[in-house]
């Protein structure tokens, strides 16, 4: 006779004005190690052949090992015996890796359901297979079913086994995709209070729970809230990796950019000096992770000035514009230095991919602090009288954004991220020009910009 739970899977049917500053180049891995339960030599040695093929590329290989393994568990072991769902789930991990859903979501079912007949329906290994099956679903975007595979796996594993941890988040990001914010982050909160509970509160994990957490939290305006979750970050970075520590610097970074939200300009000012010295310790010179927080600090330099503008005389204003133009030239810098470093240096890079990373982070901050260049111009355009500003930077910004796009390399590094930098960027800066006094030189400069934009509207 079927169970509640075992009917109930059989059942499962197939079914982004606050711009990121930084691009962020962190991949999803969600690949979990395999759960064997093996007493033959015979089956061990094929699914390690497996695992081993499978890490040399050999796919095709490696299929054969895994099905081999599986027909080998029937014969030895009987057809519906815990080994036999042992081999199906690792011929599963196999097709999912390989993203082959349907192949993977099949043999997780039949997995399933040897371990229910085999265990009962609330062991353990039934719950970490619902766990495998539950990514599979979530990473076809089959939320609903992934929602069901996490609950019931969160009912047999219970709340006091470590592993429920894992399933309280994992379960927070579907319901955070499918819009139940306040589900989401209530879980992911228990999630980060188990972790504590067990002595994991510093740990990598725990981290990158609470920063989805703030993250969740600012994408639903709930600043106040964000920042507690950001300062924990930053006080749990502090002591365990200290100020030599890029996670600590990214910690205070992402920290600052809230505090700057919320008007708090001060204390967002000193974290980001900090970072900044932080950084020119410990990167090389030239670094686009340097130019970033430049940027940060010429925009926050522009927030200041904007939030007093009813106090501040001109020289005042001078001096902050000044300043802000001082931080983006600077960034502008080094960033153009990364996009053409010579091929010489490009050799001494452990990889094209390496080197193409830096490039695409380098292009987002080199629009960025080109924009604020034009921002700077709006500003001094209202608050300097006439003649006391020179706006031949702003002219030079747009120039320097159209020659960069027109360089043969651009359309590789563009990513879909960057193009909307790069759309960004020229209209803020075709704004101010096409308020200038229009010369000939100026009027083919916004025409080149409007054809640059139509292009990357078409592409995106």
């Amino acid at each position: 006779m079927h169970s509640p739970r075992k009917t109930q899977l059989a059942q499962l049917q197939p079914v982004s004005k606050l711009r990121e500053m930084l691009l962020v180049y962190n991949g999803l891995k969600m690949g979990q190690s395999f759960q064997m339960n093996i007493q033959s030599n015979g089956e061990f040695s094929r699914i390690m052949g497996g695992i081993f093929s499978r890490k040399q590329r050999q796919l095709d290989e490696a299929e054969k090992l895994f099905q081999a393994a599986l027909i080998e568990a029937k014969e030895g072991f009987g057809l519906r015996d815990p080994h036999v769902a042992s081999a199906l789930n690792n011929l599963a991990e196999f097709y999912r890796l390989k993203k082959e859903y349907e192949k993977a979501e099949l043999l997780y079912l039949e997995a399933i359901e040897i371990l229910e007949e085999s265990f009962e329906s609330d062991d353990i290994r039934v719950g970490t297979a619902l766990h495998s099956l539950g990514i599979c679903y979530h990473l076809q975007h089959k939320f609903a079913q992934a929602q069901t595979c996490y609950e019931i796996e969160g009912r047999v594993m219970g709340a006091g086994h470590p592993e429920y941890a894992s399933t309280m988040y994992l379960l927070a990001k579907v319901l955070g995709l499918q819009g139940k914010r306040r589900d989401a982050e209530s879980l992911t909160q228990e999630s980060i209070r188990i972790l504590e509970e067990a002595g994991l509160g510093e740990s990598p994990t725990c981290i990158q729970r609470m920063r989805y957490l703030s993250t969740e939290l600012i994408k639903s305006k709930r600043l106040a809230e964000a920042e507690i979750w950001q300062r924990k970050i930053l006080h749990t970075l502090e002591l365990s990796k200290g100020w030599d520590s890029l996670h600590t610097t990214r910690a205070a970074e992402l920290l600052s950019l809230t505090l700057q939200a919320l008007n708090k300009f001060k204390e967002s000012e000193e974290l980001l000096e900090r970072c900044l010295v932080a950084r020119k310790k410990v990167l090389p010179e030239g670094h686009f992770l340097v130019a970033v927080i430049l940027v940060h600090l010429a925009r926050l330099t522009l927030h200041k000035f904007a939030s007093d503008l009813k106090n501040i005389n001109s020289d005042e204003a001078t001096h902050y514009l000044a300043r802000a133009k001082q931080h983006c030239n600077d960034s502008i810098r080094i960033t153009g230095g990364i996009l053409i470093s010579s091929s010489k240096d490009q050799k001494k890079l452990n990889s094209t991919a390496a080197t193409d990373r830096d490039k695409i982070a380098a292009t987002a901050i080199l629009l960025q602090a080109l924009e604020v260049v034009g921002l700077i111009d709006i500003a001094a355009k209202h608050v300097l009288a006439q003649g006391d500003h020179d706006y031949r930077s702003v002219e030079d910004a747009l120039q320097k954004c159209i020659s960069l796009y027109r360089k043969p390399d651009t359309c590789r590094l563009v990513t879909k991220g960057v193009k909307q930098d790069y759309m960004w960027c020229l209209r803020v800066l075709m704004d101010v020009v096409d308020d200038m006094q229009q010369k000939t030189e100026l009027q083919l400069l916004l025409g080149e910009a409007q054809q640059i934009i139509e292009e990357l509207g078409e592409e995106s």
